[in-house]
């Protein structure tokens, strides 16, 4: 039986007043809770892009100049002979890093590279060392890991003058010369290229190497062609989009 129909016109206008007011009452308990709940979301958008920025530091660092510098400073650590499966992987082929003829120093930023649109430049900031640079003492090979890929290069001249620095010890000061063999990531273009090294390598009386070096790494003459006319010609396309 259905109870309202059984029941006046009176009655049933009280019972839909008493429902009303209890749907008010539901909403305004709610409301609190509905006005937190806003506030959540409307701070988990406002967190978003912070996340995001975040991000985006971690993007790969943009194509270096066609020349960069970048400075060798610091003792040099002996890297301890290991199996390969426990060496340290850039993607090259032509060295073992890990067969106990290397030596490992820090690489600092000069000029010519980017990361996040802004130059890389904390030179002499221990802290903020940017790659490793593992060079062989006896042997010609030299390897640079760098943010956004790595290269191996070989010796190929030098040009060194010995100077006894009076401790027993000795500065070796002069330029030496190498060639890129080797180059993986942003640095790929940059294979056959060059790098010449303005160098103060002091050796301390008790065998330990320090080193003061400046690198100028460029790329070869064909890719710099190259690079120059693709930068060209993404400036002649914008151009013919704004003009049309």
């Amino acid at each position: 039986m259905n109870l309202k129909r059984n029941l006046s016109t009176a009655q049933l206008l009280t019972l839909q007043d008493k429902q009303f007011n209890l749907s008010l009452g539901c909403l305004r308990v709610m409301k609190p809770k509905t006005t937190i709940l806003a506030f959540l979301f409307v701070g988990a958008l406002l967190a978003l892009p912070s996340a995001q920025a975040g991000g985006a530091a971690q993007s790969p660092p943009v194509q270096p100049a066609n020349t960069f510098v970048i400075l060798l400073e610091g003792p040099y650590k002996p890297v301890p002979e290991q199996p390969n499966v426990d060496c340290i992987d850039l993607g090259l082929t032509q060295v073992n890093l890990c067969d106990g003829t290397y030596s490992v120093n820090k690489i600092f930023p000069v000029s010519g590279l980017l990361q996040h649109g802004h130059p890389l430049s904390n030179q002499g900031d221990a802290e903020n060392a940017i790659g490793k640079f593992y060079v062989q003492f006896v042997g010609i090979h030299a390897v640079y890991d760098l943010p956004g890929g790595a290269m191996t290069m070989i010796f190929t001249g030098e040009n060194i003058e010995a100077v006894p620095d009076g401790q027993g010890g000795t500065f070796f000061v002069g330029t030496v010369q190498l060639d890129i063999t080797e180059a993986t990531g942003v640095y790929a273009s940059f294979l056959g290229g060059h790098n010449n090294m303005v160098d103060i390598l002091h050796q301390l009386a008790d065998g330990t190497f320090v080193e003061h070096c400046f690198c100028i790494i460029s790329r070869p003459v064909s890719a710099r062609i190259n690079r120059l006319d693709s930068e060209r010609g993404a400036v002649w396309s914008r151009r013919n989009d704004t003009w049309a």
